[in-house]
């Protein structure tokens, strides 16, 4: 079996994790250091603009290239929202940012789901799910362009360039890989088939990841592409803990969020804590761990719901890293 990866998803919007109001910088650091000490593969971080209590969140792209020469980790974008940037220019910056960190860039991107915060920022926003796969689509296209020929151009319906040059080129050959991050069986999964080097999804059951998982292999079959290649992943929260009032703390914090961030209650229908994250002492935590290995996950990138206390980060790192892959 392929070895599991293990990752960390930094916490930059206030409120990420239970403790609602923290948002400390140095402790970024931290946590940084310490997950490359414990083994972990990749850090990763978000990208909103407006999210959290009191709308307190950093910018994704300025806290990654901050964390080029704190680790040696991979660090990645989990992930973009293809209506934040002109394609173009995102294709730049992560050209840039794998050679400024000697090809360690996963290039994570989505259609995007928090209208609220585009239309605060004034910038373009389609209330249609299948106009911005599209233009994920094309921007996807225009990425791959960029990255491995001399001055492409390519005319698409929502995105345009002229011999748009992009040099230096990335660091990874043939382009940096490439994250999907959603779960639509309709349309997304096929964007996933066409395009990615990798895909993830929110906390979900293991059941509906499983069906999810046969539905791309679906895909994969339908486009000719090779299911093997993608890499398979799911980003959620976990906590090590044997206090069995922690279940009720982690609810909590979950309606909080959903009553915070309307859009995502508009988005997942109400599902038990329990099925979705992962918490309880560490043989509970590691059966966890295994079911979704057994229903396809490669890796994990974990909130720790205790941030900004580290022994989550750290009972994982000593114990469920090596017995996974010992």
């Amino acid at each position: 079996m392929a070895r599991i990866k293990f990752d960390v998803t930094i916490p930059i919007f206030a409120g990420a994790v239970p403790n609602r109001s923290y948002l400390d910088y140095p402790k970024v650091l931290e946590l940084a250091r310490t997950s490359e000490s414990l083994g972990y593969d990749t850090l990763w971080v978000a990208d909103h603009l407006t999210m959290g209590e009191q709308y307190r969140i950093w910018e994704c792209w300025t806290i990654l290239s901050s964390l080029v020469n704190v680790t040696n980790q991979k660090i990645g974008t989990a992930m973009l929202n293809v209506v934040h940037r002109n394609p173009a220019l995102l294709a730049k910056m992560a050209a840039t940012l794998d050679v400024i960190s000697n090809g360690r860039l996963h290039f994570g991107i989505g259609a995007g789901w928090r209208r609220t915060e585009v239309s605060e920022y004034n910038l373009p926003w389609a209330d249609s799910g299948k106009v911005r796969l599209d233009m994920l689509d094309e921007a996807l296209t225009i990425a791959k362009l960029m990255w491995t020929q001399d001055s492409p151009s390519f005319q698409g319906k929502y995105y345009q360039i002229d011999h748009a040059y992009c040099e230096p080129k990335p660091k990874q050959k043939p382009h940096p890989p490439i994250w999907i991050g959603g779960g639509g069986e309709k349309l997304l999964l096929r964007v996933v088939a066409k395009h990615a080097d990798g895909w993830d999804i929110p906390s979900t059951p293991v059941e509906t990841y499983a069906h999810k998982v046969e539905v791309l292999r679906q895909f994969c079959k339908d486009l000719g592409t090779d299911f093997d290649h993608i890499e398979r992943s799911i980003d959620t929260n976990i906590v090590v803990s044997e206090d069995p009032a922690t279940g009720r703390r982690v609810a909590e914090w979950y309606d909080w969020l959903r009553d915070v961030q309307s859009e995502i209650g508009a988005l997942k229908p109400p599902l038990k804590v329990e099925d979705v994250f992962i918490f309880g002492n560490m043989q509970t935590s590691a059966g966890r761990i295994e079911q979704y290995i057994k229903a396809g996950v490669q890796r994990f990138k974990f909130y720790f719901f205790d941030y900004p206390d580290l022994y989550s980060l750290e009972r994982i790192g000593k114990e469920i890293i090596p017995s996974f892959n010992g």
